[in-house]
């Protein structure tokens, strides 16, 4: 038998890593987040503006995280520059709150999507248990049924074909992003060549509405289409299996962005063409819980009845290509943690087969549903937003600190628009953890808590780690 140790193997190329950033980006929010934009501000264009300010954003911070998987293309993305920058704990306590709920609860909410657009198709409304119990002051109404076995199932489905190699899992994304895209682009042509309703009057400002509503509307509707950008920065958690990562990280990053914008755009373009503004206020939203998403209204406007049939297919696509990318490359964090002695060196072993992180993946099949049936992640992950973003503000700083800490390292891509680019997306990240901090403080705490909860197990893991390492000398023979 070879001792030569199972390595990761370098098989995605520069469309699989495109593939992953839009997959990872596109998922239900396109689909759904426009309608709660338009309540915030009350005007199509104010809409328009938050969806083209949250791209921006996204874009700035895309173009720094390009330089930083480019410069150090190891398996874990953040969790790598973070522990760079700033050292173990730091990038320990952002692996953990990947592994509790960041990335699992992602997952697991993805699977429950996935069981609940398929129930407008299939009828899944058998319910096995309920129970209603309060968590950290909120009402949890807790059910287990078909819907929730059709959840972990898919979960536990592609988790298992990412057991497979990565260029298997690389070519399963690669045509699920086509599928999504492909999908979104049906929408948009049906709605400007078919839908006989559709006018450029619609954009028209709504009597009784002004220009502006405020910074405040304005940044709600902006977090909610930065929610719609969430996942640009995945891609590089599997930096360490990119071919010529110094060139296609970069590439895949700013490519896969523009095309996200595009398509982010013609689709907003075509819901507000296609319906008028009242008819997006009430889609489906909070406060319309029971009225049809903005997609499927605007699908109606060209296919008629059969339009929210079209929508749920396009959103069973696009939740299985946000799934499976998800679980591709989040599975590399407590790979990443493990080889670096931070968490139990179980998740360190790859498979010799496929040479990917088997128990890494399987710890975050299990854990993601666990949350899918426990009802609470929707809770647990409003928790970790505030947390989310302390850590998209540091691994954005930690550019400026790399340029100063590892000045002659290799950059095979600087980052556009440096110094600006970045300092702009860290004043904005700021300015959003403060307003979240004072508008949601019980969250903010909570996610905090949440975090610190893994302080335990980062100090236990460093005492063990001592100890292993004063074995050998203790156990040397004496010399004489």
């Amino acid at each position: 038998m070879s001792g030569q140790k199972t390595q990761l193997v370098r098989g995605l190329v520069f469309r699989d890593t495109t593939a992953l950033v839009v997959g990872t980006i596109i998922g239900t929010g396109v689909f759904l987040k426009t309608a709660k934009m338009a309540q915030a501000v009350g005007s199509p264009q104010l809409v328009l503006l938050a969806w083209i300010a949250a791209g921006i954003l996204s874009l700035a911070g895309a173009l720094t995280y390009a330089e930083l998987g480019a410069m150090l293309p190891k398996a874990g993305g953040e969790y790598v520059f973070l522990r760079a920058a700033y050292g173990d704990l730091p990038a320990f306590l952002f692996g953990w709150m990947r592994i509790v709920v960041g990335s699992t609860g992602s997952i697991a909410i993805f699977g429950v999507a996935f069981a609940t657009f398929l129930s407008a198709l299939v009828p899944l409304k058998t319910v096995w248990a309920e129970k209603t119990f309060m968590l950290l002051g909120q009402k949890i109404d807790w059910q287990f049924g078909e819907k929730q076995l059709v959840a972990v199932g898919i979960i536990l489905l592609f988790s298992a074909i990412n057991c497979l190699r990565v260029v298997f899992g690389g070519r399963i994304q690669s045509f699920l992003t086509s599928a999504k895209v492909l999908g979104i682009a049906a929408i948009v042509f049906g709605v400007f060549f078919f839908a006989p309703a559709a006018t450029w009057e619609n954009f028209r400002l709504p009597a009784g509405s002004s220009n502006w509503t405020g910074f405040s509307a304005f940044g709600a509707a902006m977090l909610a289409a930065l929610w719609a950008f969430d996942g640009w920065n995945n891609m590089p958690m599997v930096a360490g299996e990119v071919k010529d990562p110094g060139r296609n990280i970069p590439r895949a990053l700013i490519v896969g962005m523009f095309i996200v914008l595009l398509v982010y755009g013609l689709a907003n373009l075509a819901y507000f063409y296609a319906l008028p503004f009242g008819e997006i206020l009430t889609s489906n939203s909070t406060a319309h819980r029971d009225a049809l998403p903005v997609a499927s209204k605007a699908a109606i406007a060209f296919l008629g009845e059969r339009g929210p049939a079209l929508v749920s297919i396009a959103f069973l696509i696009s939740t299985i290509g946000v799934l499976n990318g998800s679980i591709l490359t989040s599975a590399r964090i407590p790979f990443a943690m493990a080889c670096d002695g931070l968490f139990f060196s179980r998740f360190a072993e790859l498979s010799r087969l496929s040479a990917v992180p088997v128990a890494a993946i399987s710890l975050q099949a299990v854990w993601a549903s666990v949350l899918a049936i426990s009802g609470t992640f929707d809770q647990l992950t409003d928790y970790v937003v505030f947390a989310g973003w302390i850590f998209y503000a540091a691994t954005t700083a930690a550019v400026f600190v790399l340029r100063k800490k590892l000045p002659d390292a290799p950059r095979p891509y600087r980052t556009l628009g440096y110094p600006v680019v970045p300092f702009i997306f860290v004043l904005v990240a700021i300015a959003l953890l403060i307003n979240t901090w004072i508008t949601s403080r019980v969250e903010s705490t909570a996610g905090l808590v949440l975090i610190a909860l893994g302080l335990p197990i980062y100090f236990w893991q460093r005492a063990r780690n001592r100890a292993a390492a004063r074995q050998p000398e203790a156990k040397a023979p004496v010399s004489g």
